[in-house]
């Protein structure tokens, strides 16, 4: 399956690390916009690059004269009857409790909707991947809201189109079960290889963003110190990497998301983050052939099993020259898919874009990224 337009790696870098150097001077480049994934050559370059009976009444009158005493009659006992014991169980019997209606819950859709479809036969794909959790949430008709808001995220990533949509959760599903991403995020990996390449942060007061936070996590590829060592075990670095993914996902909280996701086309989704790709100090001369499979291979898993999760993806310390690729790119793809990706050839412009409450190296307030940032377990 092809990766998803807004792939949340779709830009992972190709390029080969160079040594340490200084951070160029500051300037006020002007952003230029860039795609996310697509078919043509010039997007391909692009993916390379970045890598839920009242009582009876008494009339009124005379009272009747009372009858002559009858004889006492000997008194008897009698078995109860088999209706009398039903009767006594029912009467016994706890009360119903009505199911629990509390909780969010999703806007009707008419029995044509995708959704109402998709919801309908959901049963059919979690018992045919024989799996049925996704980003921390157990897709079932119990758990409806939640549900409906995966499966709104598949339908919005494949425009509205069941049978993709269908086909790409199945796909997820599978992979979730084989891979296991959660366990991923939770482990540790050696310090020596990935120290410093990786980390998220949760900003407030991002422009013309709802949200009061926005999670945002970096990727800094300028950190890699041996490019066979980090991504010569290809297994490895993907863990990593999905490791990474897993745990911004985390950090968006679907599970207690009480707000839907708007259909495709009618509006923004609010449950997405930021992805940020720096490339101070790297090369763009060459590309090593190792980088370049990792980085196909990152490209391909997150925008297969992650989609919809990524609002905005920004390519930072990038050289000016490169800017031309994008750009072209542009006059190709939609606006909606260009407006996702920002090509910043300083990262001091970040701040523009997300506001200061980020690290100061991108032009905020804040401390230093590997102070303020939530890495991965290292040892």
């Amino acid at each position: 399956m092809s990766a998803q337009p807004g792939s949340p790696d779709a830009g992972l870098v190709a390029a080969q690390a160079a040594p340490s150097q200084e951070k160029p001077v500051d300037a006020a480049a002007p952003p230029a916009t860039a795609p996310a994934t697509g078919a043509t050559d010039l997007e391909k370059k692009v993916e390379e690059l970045n890598i839920n009976d009242g009582d009876k009444k008494v009339e009124a009158g005379e009272a009747p004269a009372a009858p002559p005493a009858a004889p006492v009659a000997e008194e008897k006992t009698t078995e109860p009857t088999a209706v009398a014991l039903e009767d006594k169980k029912l009467d016994d019997a706890p009360a119903a409790v009505a199911p629990s209606t509390s909780g969010p819950t999703w806007p009707e859709t008419g029995p044509e909707h995708p959704l109402t479809t998709f919801f309908n036969d959901l049963p059919e794909l979690t018992k045919e991947a024989a799996h049925s959790e996704i980003w921390g949430i157990q897709l079932s008709a119990d758990n409806a809201f939640h549900t409906k808001l995966i499966l709104q995220k598949f339908l919005r990533a494949n425009q509205n189109d069941l049978a993709k949509a269908k086909h790409q959760l199945s796909e997820t599903l599978k992979w979730r079960k084989e891979f296991d991403p959660v366990a991923a995020a939770q482990a540790t990996y050696e310090k020596d290889v990935f120290e410093g390449l990786g980390y998220i942060i949760e900003a407030e007061g991002v422009p013309e963003s709802a949200n009061e936070k926005d999670v945002v996590t970096f990727n800094i590829y300028g950190a890699v110190k041996d490019n066979k060592k980090t991504f010569g075990d290809l297994d490895r670095f993907l863990k990593w990497r999905v490791g990474l993914m897993e745990r911004s996902v985390q950090k968006l909280n679907l599970a207690s998301a009480t707000k839907p996701i708007p259909d495709y086309g009618q509006g923004p989704d609010p449950y997405q983050g930021v992805q940020i790709h720096d490339y101070l100090q790297v090369s763009f001369i060459r590309q090593d052939p190792v980088v370049k499979t990792a980085t196909n291979k990152v490209i391909k898993t997150l925008g297969d099993y992650y989609p919809e999760t990524l609002s905005r993806k920004f390519f930072v310390n990038v050289p000016a020259i490169m800017g031309w690729v994008f750009s072209a790119v542009k006059l190709v793809i939609s606006k909606e898919t260009a407006r996702k990706f920002t090509v910043l050839s300083y990262g001091d412009q970040l701040a523009v874009e997300l506001g200061k409450n980020i690290p100061k190296e991108y032009g905020g307030d804040r401390a230093e990224l590997k102070e303020v940032g939530e890495g991965m377990a290292l040892q």
